[in-house]
């Protein structure tokens, strides 16, 4: 679908609820026009944070024909898709295998359209063939328990991404929502020198401030935070410090910068809010260590009363088990509406190009530095690699 379609159909949405969309619309004029950049179709293009599939769907249901023809429209090489549970050590590890499973049983089911990323090797198959590579990874180390053989597990089950806590605090270490700050755990050390004998990639997304510098500082090769945004432009929990991400790209590793509500302290976001932010990053740690971590379906969603109706639902339900982050609101949305469609990052990039940015720089963002990092971190030989910060 054009952005020219996309835009009539945002502003017929908008007549339906004005107060919030006609806000929308104000942001809205101000961006670029819509179009494809050139370099998209031969770029590697990773979401380092999402997932195929639609909003609403059934838990564990298939796939659906639309979920796998977004997934084919949207130009993604690979997506780093959430396996694990979150936020509960009795159900967590029980619910990360039915996950794994589950995108196993895709896979299998969906073999032309869909693999699973293991290394580097497959991440270049999957752009050579065609398909949308699976990363599997932890939004949470709940899966783990007190037990670090299991990090040989889930290595060996395909898992490639360990976030090491979830807003609160867990045995690792505190969460971005703990007042205390408190930071790794002596158990946490021992879990990022595991993941590191074992070439597998720690994400400080979701940690603490202390937690993220003393993750850092521990490992031996570069870290992700896959999923997250600038406290610079908005000063809620979820979000870096500056601090954080020069920190962050010292030690090589890459921000991956979110499309969601934590991209500003009050209203809606729009893709201004992601061009500030991703601008920002580009700004404090230079354009090698940068990216984009959707945190979202691949399929666009469709904005009606049941959308609203289920994501005021899942606001009370984080609430109530005291894993929602400042910023979560039944009236904000976890979408960005201007870029309410599959190929999302093909708009992103032609909206960083309408900027002015090059087109290795482009690349970089909006896959290449992620790429990088995978394959640095996943090679038996990875090891702590020179950088440039290039701003």
């Amino acid at each position: 679908m054009s952005l020219d379609r996309r835009r009539f159909l945002l502003g017929m949405s908008a007549a339906a609820s004005a107060p919030l969309w006609l806000s929308m619309r104000e942001v809205f004029a101000k961006t670029e026009p819509g179009g494809s950049w050139p370099g998209y179709a031969g770029a590697t293009v990773i979401d380092a944070l999402g997932s195929p599939g639609e909003y609403n769907a059934e838990a564990y249901a298939p796939m659906s024909a639309k979920a796998l023809a977004d997934a084919r429209a949207s130009g993604l090489t690979a997506i780093n898709v959430t396996v694990s549970g979150v936020g509960s050590y009795a159900t967590n590890a029980e619910e990360t295998i039915r996950n794994i499973a589950y995108w196993n049983a895709q896979i299998a089911a969906h073999p032309e359209a869909l693999c699973l990323i293991r290394t580097a090797a497959d991440l270049d198959r999957a752009k050579r063939d065609g398909r949308l590579g699976l990363v599997y990874g932890f939004q949470d180390a709940t899966p783990i328990g007190e037990d670090l053989d299991r990090v040989a597990l889930f290595d060996e089950l395909g898992v490639r991404v360990f976030q090491l806590t979830y807003n609160r605090r867990n045995l690792i270490g505190d969460g971005c929502l703990e007042p205390g700050n408190a930071g790794l755990s002596t158990f946490g050390q021992q879990l990022i020198e595991r993941l590191n004998e074992r070439h597998l990639l720690v994400d400080l997304s979701h940690a603490g401030e202390r937690t993220t510098r003393e993750a850092i500082a521990r490992s031996k090769v570069p870290i992700a935070i896959t999923h997250t945004g600038c406290a610079a432009l908005a000063a809620l929990p979820r979000n870096k410090t500056d601090a954080e991400l020069r920190a962050l790209a010292e030690k090589g590793g890459v921000a991956g910068i979110y499309l969601m509500p934590f991209l500003r302290e009050k209203g809606q976001p729009m893709a201004d809010d992601l061009i500030a932010h991703i601008e920002h990053a580009v700004r404090t740690c230079g354009e090698d260590h940068v990216g984009i971590g959707s945190d979202g379906t691949i399929s666009p969603i469709d904005f009606n009363a049941e959308f609203k109706r289920k994501h005021a639902e899942d606001v009370a339900d984080r609430r109530a088990r005291g894993i929602s982050a400042p910023g979560e609101d039944a009236n904000v949305y976890t979408f960005v509406p201007d870029l309410n469609s599959a190929d999302r990052l093909d708009t992103v990039a032609h909206l960083l190009s309408a900027r002015g940015h090059s087109d290795s720089r482009i690349a970089k963002i909006i896959g290449g530095n992620f790429a990088r990092l995978f394959a640095q971190t996943w090679s038996p030989t990875a090891a702590n690699p020179p950088h440039a910060r290039k701003v």
